[in-house]
């Protein structure tokens, strides 16, 4: 099969309320498995928080609503973030040879911001079984994909709260349905991006020590473990191999598609990821408020400081200039574990910006990162565009793409 004709008839057969579902013609089994999150009390809306590393009493400091627009908004995006159910009660998917026996490999797959949907990566996980014989492990970032309300990706009310968005902001750029639940979120909430990424971290190490424990049904319990990611997934990808907690990641190989550098050289700003006041938004307090920030969410700042080396770590990629002496030695350490493929017309993620943040500043840092141009139009959101017309370009440009990610990871 091309890539087009697997892209649909993966999307297809795919359906995340079902348990298992066999795919002979790729001699694959898709399983979705349930997953508790035991990280939500992490997030937004309890009022009084417990630390229990540090035994730290804490109470939340959110001052950032703009309370104009946010009364505007209807009652679905006016939940308290730990109230919300999908995200802690949830399945993710895996892709895995059609077979009895344990997998002793597995690549965990992080997508991009704002995704609601897995059918883009479908193709991309069934080509990583196909040529490592690796599982594939398809593991949501919180308030993605099916860890939201199906609300939040419904065109006509996401319609109306973009047409909300456009009348409190004449000049706004990129206010869409697609964009408009998360847009609404993150400039009511900054703080949101902080706790949604520490909990996804904080699940996908409780994921690591299920399959540890010999309890996983599909995984065996010293099983190999590496990573696939694209887009802001690999924001997270870089943050769980630079923590690198309990040393589940100490021998780990990360492949970057699309993505690498600090926060500030994203350009997410697309009518797909996040509207422009959005993005300024959560620019602003990331990258030129965070210390005055953090000196009055004392919560905030001790998951941000040294007791805490995920926060830390996510601190440290947050801006270019700031904590370079740290994310740089940390790089060095782990350079050669992590090989990155950019697009050059990539306008979200600069590949100049990859390079300069994973090499270094003095361009010391021996990542390897390979750029690439294809023959047809494409952008980030979409790099292989399922298009009749193109469909051999786009498929000789897939396969050079994940037979270089797959000979990485085997």
């Amino acid at each position: 099969m091309t890539y087009l004709s697997t892209y649909r008839f993966l999307k297809k057969e795919y359906d995340c309320r079902l348990d298992v579902i066999p795919l002979p013609e790729f001699d694959i089994e898709i399983h979705n498995l349930p997953f508790q999150s035991e990280s939500w009390k992490l997030l937004p809306g309890a009022g009084a928080y417990n630390c229990s590393d540090h035994d730290l009493l804490f109470e939340e400091k959110l001052g950032h609503r703009e309370e104009s627009i946010f009364q505007k908004y209807p009652e679905l995006l006016k939940h308290d973030d730990i109230d919300i159910l999908e995200n802690r009660d949830f399945k993710y998917t895996v892709f895995k040879r059609a077979s009895s026996k344990k997998s002793t490999g597995i690549i965990l797959l992080f997508h991009g911001l704002n995704d609601k949907y897995w059918d883009k990566y479908l193709p991309w996980a069934q080509k990583l079984v196909e040529n490592t014989g690796k599982t594939v492990v398809l593991f949501p970032i919180a308030f993605h994909m099916n860890r939201s309300p199906i609300s939040w990706s419904d065109t006509h009310l996401m319609n109306a709260v973009a047409k909300i968005r456009k009348d409190y902001s004449p000049t706004i750029d990129n206010a869409t349905f697609a964009n408009a639940a998360i847009s609404a979120r993150i400039q009511a909430i900054p703080q949101r991006f902080f706790w949604s990424g520490l909990q996804t971290f904080y699940d996908v190490v409780q994921l690591l020590e299920e399959i540890q424990s010999g309890k996983h049904p599909l995984i065996d319990k010293d099983c190999s473990v590496d990573l696939f990611s694209y887009s802001i997934g690999s924001f997270l990808s870089e943050i769980l191999v630079m923590a690198n907690p309990q040393s589940l990641f100490a021998n780990s190989r990360l492949f970057i598609f699309c993505g690498g550098p600090t926060l500030d050289r994203m350009l997410p700003d697309s009518k797909f990821i996040l509207d422009s006041d959005a993005t300024i938004s959560i620019y602003s307090f990331y990258t030129e408020r965070l210390e005055r920030e953090l000196r009055l969410d004392k919560r905030m700042a001790h998951y941000c400081n040294d007791n805490h080396r995920a926060g830390n770590y996510f601190k440290a990629m947050l801006s270019y200039h700031k904590c370079k002496i740290v994310r740089e030695n940390r790089l060095r350490e782990i350079a050669g574990n992590i090989r990155v493929a950019a697009l050059k017309r990539d306008e979200v993620i600069p590949p100049n910006e990859v390079i300069n943040t994973l090499q270094g500043e003095d361009r010391d840092i021996p990542v390897r990162v390979d750029i690439f141009d294809y023959s047809y139009s494409y952008d980030h959101i979409n790099p292989f565009p399922n298009k009749q017309d193109i469909e051999q370009d786009v498929d000789k440009s897939f396969n050079d793409l994940f037979t270089l990610a797959s000979q990485y990871l085997q």
